[in-house]
């Protein structure tokens, strides 16, 4: 619908046309969230367009902020986006999505073109170990939270790391086969250079010497070579191919820890594909807990991310720093993960009575 007014949003919604001001330029101030909802819903009906250009005149800045994620290809980089989403638009924002691979190159690119369109917030969701290639933008102006990712040395003074604990996710995932009697166990990733995968890599590790075993015997396969993709193009291909190398193995794994459920469901694909079956034979934990790992068959086992909880400190964080004159100083966000056992997993073969 062409030609609405903010007066007849305020209308649909039940609010003063201030109300609805307030909301589109990003000051809720006391607004209640169902006032909040209950605006945005009125602007959906109506299909109420604010004129963004005249705004930002008025502001200085736009109501978009920018989402950088490795690829949309996982399914958890869509459903993260779809909660930040559900969080900006409560608050009057819109989100731009931007899929960059983990090149930086690409990244600077994204952010470069994003801080010329007037946009003055990002969410980048590679956690490449340093973020060297965007300094020089974070240090203009741009607010910054990093996602996936925790605090390392030389990071910008004002960024804010909001992830899961990975460390403990992962040793969740291998203490569970450990207790099932699983004693082979192969660790499948693919680049371990990001932080949030060399964090899971610990994890596993820790399992192996908190159970008093040493994790030099574990199996660790990632690919190939450091050099390698990190596989977010086609996780479940690469899973797929990890668990046919693995298997022509004279002494293969039991048990296998993905670095992620795509990548998990890839693995299970390759153990049927050797005429196997999958919890039985050989048990698989994922991590993310996906939509699409209850309905696998059988069901995964996987870690659970919080994820609506993360997306919308995401937004919370940035959204203060953006509407902020003053910035604070760097801050750390790890919420805790949770174990969702199902039939992918079961007791080790040679354990069992």
């Amino acid at each position: 619908m062409s030609g609405v007014t903010i007066y007849q949003v305020a209308r649909e919604a039940g609010v003063s046309p201030s109300t609805v001001s307030n909301f589109l330029n990003g000051r809720p101030g006391r607004m209640l969230p169902q006032t909040r909802v209950r605006i945005a819903d009125a602007i959906d009906r109506l299909g109420y367009r604010p004129n963004r250009a005249a705004r930002q005149l008025r502001t200085g800045r736009i109501q978009v902020i920018g989402l950088v994620v490795p690829s949309v290809a996982n399914p958890f980089w869509g459903n993260f986006a779809r909660y930040l989403e559900r969080a900006a638009l409560a608050d009057g924002y819109h989100v731009l999505l931007c899929n960059s691979e983990r090149e930086p190159d690409r990244e600077r690119r994204y952010l470069e073109e994003l801080w010329a369109d007037g946009i003055r917030g990002v969410v980048l969701c590679s956690s490449l170990p340093s973020l060297d290639h965007v300094l020089p933008l974070v240090e203009t102006g741009l607010s910054l939270v990093a996602f996936d990712r925790t605090a390392q040395a030389g990071d910008p003074g004002t960024l804010v790391n909001i992830s899961v604990d990975n460390v403990v996710g992962a040793h969740l995932a291998t203490a569970h086969l450990l207790e099932l009697g699983h004693r082979r166990i192969a660790f499948v990733s693919g680049s371990l250079r990001s932080i949030n995968r060399r964090e899971r890599f610990r994890g596993f590790t820790d399992a192996f010497e908190q159970a008093g075993l040493d994790p030099a015997g574990a199996i660790v396969w990632s690919g190939g070579a450091e050099q390698e993709p990190y596989g977010d193009l086609d996780a479940a291909g690469l899973g797929r191919r990890a668990a046919h190398e693995l298997l022509r193995a004279t002494d293969r794994p039991t048990a296998i820890v993905a670095i992620n459920d795509m990548c998990a469901l890839g693995i299970s694909a390759g153990i049927r594909d050797a005429g196997l079956r999958v919890g039985q034979d050989i048990s698989v934990v994922g991590f993310d807990d996906i939509v699409l790992a209850d309905l696998a068959a059988p069901p995964l086992t996987t870690v659970r991310q919080p994820i609506a909880d993360m997306a919308a400190a995401a937004f919370r964080h940035l959204r203060s720093r953006i509407e902020s004159t003053e910035t604070g100083p760097s801050q750390s966000l790890l919420l805790r993960p949770e174990l969702v056992v199902r039939a992918s997993t079961g007791p080790a073969p040679d354990a069992r009575e």
